[in-house]
């Protein structure tokens, strides 16, 4: 369980130093931006095309029904984003997920696999993928202007060509190649125990670009209040800390990094570190960002992303996070995720709902 635990420990030891000598003091009500981020994958493990449309349609006939019954403390429903493969696009797949975006229970961003790239072919990829993405109204748009955004989350975990074989990927400077197609935000990150993990965790950051080196984004500037500058690609990351409330052998602790699985659901002692973590934009404490994720198309993972123990998160997070004293909870896409993330750069206070479209507003569905 501790393999590549060197890539990353050390800023988890620093972490906890600090909360013990230089504690967050606020004890005001605290926002709570909750996000889940899906690879979603329906041709996983290499379905036939009757068994990707299962796949599909499953979530568009039973997550309705599921995410209604919850609502945040802005009325919203919980939102799904679903990062869809651009390299295996099928449009069969993105008409169903229309039935979600048109409800508001979720939005359609990129993920991309790829291999031995230039920074050519790389460009290529992401504009065709804005392109398909486009013609179904999806990706959001930057207020008075007409050109797509989109999030993004690298197939495999290799942003940066990370992986120390060099596989999947292959452009060491892929951040600026985001960010020049029209990238707004990186959702990648945590990939532990992978080695692809970055040392930089818990913490929202601009990573840097470099062609000669890969894994330009192992370290960064943190987004802070009323302070910018010549910056690339925004990483969004989500909680990755140990929980020492499961233990391996009765020992070890094991590795909580955000991940709803089916033989790992989001419990409430989960919950309670994804909060712990209070990831957020420096000098504003009372705005703290919970970005999990998951494979959603995995039939395994489906049984619990669609069922009772999702169900039970949710019911959790009403009952806990959102008592309107301590805590209030608000459902977000990626987009709105990072839309509020810079609304609290920028200096903006009051109620996070305020903020979900700051800077990249929701596209018409049907419209490109």
């Amino acid at each position: 369980m501790f393999k590549n635990v060197d890539k990353w420990i050390g800023s988890y030891f620093a972490g906890q130093i600090k909360r013990v000598f230089a504690p967050d003091r606020f004890d005001g009500l605290t926002h709570v931006m909750f996000c889940v981020c899906d690879h979603y994958e329906p041709q996983w493990k290499g379905a036939t095309k009757e068994e990707q449309q299962a796949r599909v349609m499953r979530w568009v006939n039973e997550y309705p029904a599921l995410a209604k019954k919850f609502k945040d403390a802005d009325g919203f429903h919980p939102k799904h984003s679903f990062f869809y493969p651009g390299e295996c696009y099928d449009k069969s797949h993105l008409d169903l997920l229309e039935n979600i975006y048109k409800q508001n229970l979720g939005e359609v961003e990129i993920h991309l696999h790829h291999d031995n790239d230039t920074e050519e072919t790389l460009r290529e990829q992401l504009l065709k993928a804005k392109e398909d993405f486009a013609r179904h109204g999806f990706l959001g748009k930057r207020k008075l202007s007409p050109d797509r955004r989109f999030a993004f989350i690298h197939g495999n975990w290799s942003l940066n060509n990370s992986r120390p074989d060099g596989k999947w990927c292959g452009v060491n400077d892929e951040s600026r190649i985001l960010s020049e197609t029209g990238c707004y935000a990186d959702f990648t990150f945590p990939s532990a125990p992978s080695a692809t993990q970055p040392e930089k965790i818990n913490s929202i950051y601009y990573a840097s670009s470099c062609a000669t080196k890969p894994k330009a984004h192992n370290k960064g500037v943190d987004v802070s209040v009323r302070k910018f500058g010549d910056h690339h690609l925004m990483m969004v990351t989500g909680p990755l800390t140990l929980n020492w409330k499961r233990r391996s052998k009765g020992i070890f602790p094991k590795i909580e990094n955000g991940d709803m699985t089916g033989v790992n659901p989001p419990t409430p002692d989960r919950v309670d570190l994804w909060i712990e973590q209070r990831i957020a934009v420096k000098g504003k404490p009372d705005w703290i960002f919970v970005k999990t994720h998951t494979h959603g198309a995995q039939e395994g993972n489906m049984d619990v992303l669609l069922g009772e123990p999702m169900a039970a998160m949710h019911t959790y997070l009403r009952d806990r996070y959102n008592d309107g004293k301590k805590y209030c909870l608000h459902y977000v896409s990626a987009r709105e995720m990072y839309n509020i993330i810079k609304a609290a750069q920028a200096g903006e206070s009051g109620n996070p709902n305020d903020y979900r479209d700051y800077i990249i507003e929701k596209a018409n569905c049907g419209q490109n």
